[in-house]
């Protein structure tokens, strides 16, 4: 199996954002926000090799332009600075998020299926997975 290109993919279920929220010291405003957004992400190749993954709410939308292996400075969706690489194994994207100042390190797994993608996000916290 392969990445999957310019198909769109709608949030159907979630377990334990709360909690992944909260261990990322994200505020309660935007855990409760974070809860009724559905987003719809999308991956694209251009012309020029860069990958596009976007993510679309009703609340904010953000893409994000990289090249596999190479570091970048991104936002993530509670405005925090991070510096980011993504890397692909067979049909997944592994992307670590390390903070620019106290944020904790996040990696997100995403593996693409013809019928959906799985996105699995895991961050250290106190020397334990959450």
């Amino acid at each position: 199996m392969s990445l999957i290109f310019d198909t769109k993919f709608k949030l159907e279920t979630s377990e334990n954002f709360d909690e992944f929220c909260k261990a990322l010291g994200v505020i309660e405003v935007m855990r409760t926000l974070g809860k009724v957004m559905s987003p719809v992400v999308e991956l694209t190749k251009k012309q020029d090799g860069k990958f596009v993954l976007t993510c679309n709410t009703m609340i904010r939308n953000t893409s994000m332009e990289f090249n596999l292996g190479e570091e970048f400075i991104e936002e993530t969706l509670d405005a925090h600075k991070v510096r980011s690489i993504i890397t692909q194994e067979g049909n997944k994207l592994v992307h670590i998020q390390k903070g620019l100042s106290n944020r904790k390190e996040t990696t997100i797994i995403r593996e693409f299926e013809p019928d959906q993608l799985k996105m699995v996000m895991i961050t250290l916290y106190m020397n334990r997975f959450v």
